[in-house]
């Protein structure tokens, strides 16, 4: 049989029990429309979001964008949120360093990066991210000794340089994570 008969292969498709394909409509959402929704459409999009977790103002104004919204709605909705105290981008990036530092590992470098990619302004980012620098040794030693507990140091050299690279992409300074790998190794081949 021969599929060039102008039929795309349907017919055969059907012949041979496989099953048709399917176009998909999507719905659309009024929210999601290209000329964007209302003021009450944007405040249940926003309220939507920020019941999954904090975010961020810059996050929210970039969520409503990409669903249409006019700028002119876009801002009046997030100026009253921020007024009623649920959006607060000082609140948010003391709660994300927290979270990020301490179940991700994060140093401070990171963690400003990540804050500057969610739209928060230098001066709240880096007053957000002080972080004590003994916990954050301290966690940077937790993550070392994880990484040490079931992997034998055959070569010192090769592992000093793979763990300082992890703590460096993690956002911890090269000087203390060298120190803290150094410190960990030795504790190590002492016991």
């Amino acid at each position: 049989m021969s599929f060039d008969d102008g039929d795309n292969g349907e017919n055969a498709r059907e012949e041979y029990g496989a099953p048709r394909r399917r176009s998909r409509q999507r719905s659309e959402k009024p929210s999601q429309r290209a000329e964007g929704g209302t003021e009450a459409q944007a405040k249940d999009a926003c309220l939507r979001l920020l019941t999954d977790r904090a975010r961020s103002r810059s996050e929210l104004e970039t969520k409503l964008s990409g669903r249409g919204f006019e700028p002119e709605i876009i801002a009046k909705v997030l100026d009253r949120l921020q007024e009623i105290g649920l959006i607060d981008d000082a609140d948010f990036a003391n709660q994300w360093v927290h979270s990020r530092h301490t179940y991700s590992g994060k140093g401070k470098r990171a963690l400003a990066v990540e804050l500057r990619l969610k739209g928060i302004d230098q001066d709240t980012a880096s007053e957000a991210s002080q972080i004590d620098p003994e916990d954050e040794r301290e966690r940077a030693a937790e993550l070392v000794r994880r990484k040490l507990k079931n992997k034998p140091v055959d070569d010192r050299d090769k592992v000093t340089r793979r763990l300082v690279s992890m703590l460096a992409r993690k956002g911890y300074s090269a000087g203390m994570s060298y120190e803290v790998v150094k410190a960990e190794m030795a504790a190590v081949t002492d016991s």
